[in-house]
């Protein structure tokens, strides 16, 4: 890694760590945590930054691109000590998903965006369907907002909040597979659960 991305990390790392401290967060929804529920934590790409120290004791693997943005996730997650498992559905997808497979029969946790790493935006692919039914996990939807923030000109209009701002953290019901259930049926479901949970974070300071 080239010096500019070793500062990219840096400023990324010290970035996450001020906003944990300088916003006031509060957590609502269900008490599932990786750390009391084997689950797959599921994320909006837009809103990856803030995960690593909002969802409790996460160690990962979080499923990360190929690409360099990708990479710079990885380091910046290492900070936190979340792991990294790389790949996309575009490039080194399947060996991605085996190795997280692997992972979580062995009790981790696997985190993902389901709209990474390309889009369309906040719309779920089914990776993280296929991912559940494989390893007999649920998906644990997570999302987070504050009363103020940036959006920056990004593909997924990346959700950056404003320091001392008030923030919420979303966590929804684990989302099991039914039984026999085709992987687009689940596919829809989570699509279902994660617009719930985003609107109930970005409309909870409206009220």
């Amino acid at each position: 890694m080239d010096l500019k991305n070793k500062l990219i990390v840096f400023i990324a790392t010290v970035v996450i760590w001020f906003l944990r401290y300088s916003i006031r967060w509060q957590h609502i929804g269900s008490q599932a945590r990786p750390s009391n529920t084997p689950c797959i934590v599921s994320f909006w790409h837009a809103r990856i930054l803030m995960v690593p120290l909002l969802i409790g004791e996460w160690t990962g693997p979080a499923i990360v691109s190929h690409h360099n943005d990708g990479e710079l996730i990885t380091r910046t997650f290492a900070h936190f000590g979340v792991k990294a498992s790389r790949g996309s559905s575009s490039n080194g997808g399947a060996r991605a998903l085996l190795k997280v497979i692997r992972a979580a029969k062995e009790g981790a946790c696997p985190g993902i965006t389901p709209d990474g790493p390309r889009g369309p935006r906040q719309t779920v692919k089914t990776g993280v369907a296929q991912l559940a039914l494989k390893s007999n996990l649920p998906v644990l939807p997570v999302c987070y907002a504050t009363n103020r923030q940036w959006r920056l000109p990004s593909w997924d209009k990346f959700y950056l909040p404003k320091p001392f701002s008030k923030g919420i953290v979303v966590i929804g019901e684990p989302l099991y597979a039914d039984e026999g259930e085709a992987i687009a049926s689940f596919t829809q479901r989570i699509q279902q659960a994660m617009d719930i949970n985003q609107q109930q974070a970005d409309t909870y300071f409206q009220s």
